[in-house]
């Protein structure tokens, strides 16, 4: 039997060696009601089915799709704001996946999230000091007579005047309210921090400083990162591994810069394709980008077979019968399909 070990503090049970986090074959499928007055019966959404992730200590890990993939939905799973309907999430090799609200408090502080909008993330009622001191309180992480000083320091450490702790979050700007938010996950002292597009609703001169932000705290405190975005820029020069997820279900995982410069699986072809090019401003002919046919289906009724067949030109007949699995084609990359193969030409363009 495996034997398991108590931390100190947190109280967070760990198995010797396991990766930090892993999650296999989870599942996330909704209830919904069929469309129309005279539909009967219960459909269900398969928002994720069957994802396989790994993350190790200090690694950062990408999450990219078109909206609507289940990227945001796996965030929630992995933080237990979501039950899954089936699976595995295992936090330092213990399943954390079906864990009562009770058994989960220890494991909460250890795995924060970063919302997307930092204006309906916080609570507009209470201060800036009544929400980063919150975990304080919860977790019990500092005496009373100290919490003040431990906000202001959090604050600080993100970049905020730290006497402001008694503003209220309308009073910042976007960018200031979403440092807010960082701050209120890092007072927990986590070991991962689950980001869902933390940049995407601020203005380009302002993403580029919470990114730096971001990068600082991983390089300075060791943090992990989930890190959820569309824009594939950003997440090249974030993450260290990178995931594509289609429909539901991860089609391509490895190390971002073989993901990037031989991507192997149709859909993540597609999507490199499309990002712009600033070699063409400089007079370089713009590489060949792949326009996808149709849209994408719906999670209710996906199509059998592979997921992503009734959009890709090298679809065949074993594509419609056979689910392909997420294999590895190359040295830490793996490829759910039939025909992967890295494209003959480049096909990423030259990301700023």
């Amino acid at each position: 039997m495996t034997t398991e070990t108590t931390a100190k503090k947190s109280g967070v049970r760990s198995v010797p060696g396991a990766p930090l986090l892993e999650l296999e074959n989870v599942k996330m499928h909704f209830k919904t009601k069929g469309d129309g007055f005279l539909s009967r019966g219960t459909k269900w959404v398969q928002a994720v089915d069957g994802v396989d992730l790994t993350l190790k200590p200090g690694e950062t890990l990408g999450l990219v799709g078109e909206s609507g993939c289940g990227k945001s939905t796996t965030a929630r799973l992995i933080t237990r704001l979501l039950e899954p309907t089936n699976g595995q999430i295992r936090y330092q090799g213990v399943d954390i996946a079906h864990m009562s609200e009770r058994q989960l408090r220890p494991y909460r502080r250890e795995i924060q999230l970063i919302f997307q909008d930092p204006y309906s993330s916080l609570n507009p009622r209470h201060t800036v000091g009544t929400i980063v001191g919150t975990a304080l309180r919860t977790h019990d992480m500092v005496a009373k007579s100290g919490e003040l000083a431990r906000v202001q320091e959090l604050l600080e450490v993100v970049g905020l005047n730290p006497e402001h702790y008694n503003r209220y979050p309308h009073e910042f700007s976007g960018g200031q309210r979403q440092r807010i938010g960082i701050a209120r996950a890092l007072a927990a002292r986590p070991k991962i921090i689950v980001a869902d597009e933390p940049v995407s609703a601020l203005d380009v001169s302002i993403q580029a400083q919470v990114m730096n932000l971001l990068e600082n705290l991983r390089k300075e405190l060791g943090i992990a990162f989930v890190f959820i975005a569309h824009d594939l820029g950003v997440v090249r020069h974030f993450c260290d591994r990178v995931a594509v997820m289609y429909l539901g279900r991860v089609v391509e995982e490895g190390p971002r810069d073989t993901l990037y410069e031989k991507p192997q699986h149709p859909y993540t072809q597609a999507l490199l394709s499309a990002v712009p090019d600033i070699g063409v401003v400089r007079g370089v002919p713009p590489k060949n980008r792949i326009r996808l046919v149709g849209d994408v289906p719906s999670p209710v009724d996906p199509p059998s077979g592979c997921r992503f067949r009734t959009r890709c030109w090298k679809a065949q007949d074993i594509c419609t019968t056979n689910d392909p699995a997420l294999e590895e084609k190359a040295v830490g990359q793996r490829v759910a399909c039939h025909f992967a193969e890295p494209p003959v030409e480049s096909i990423v363009a030259e990301i700023a």
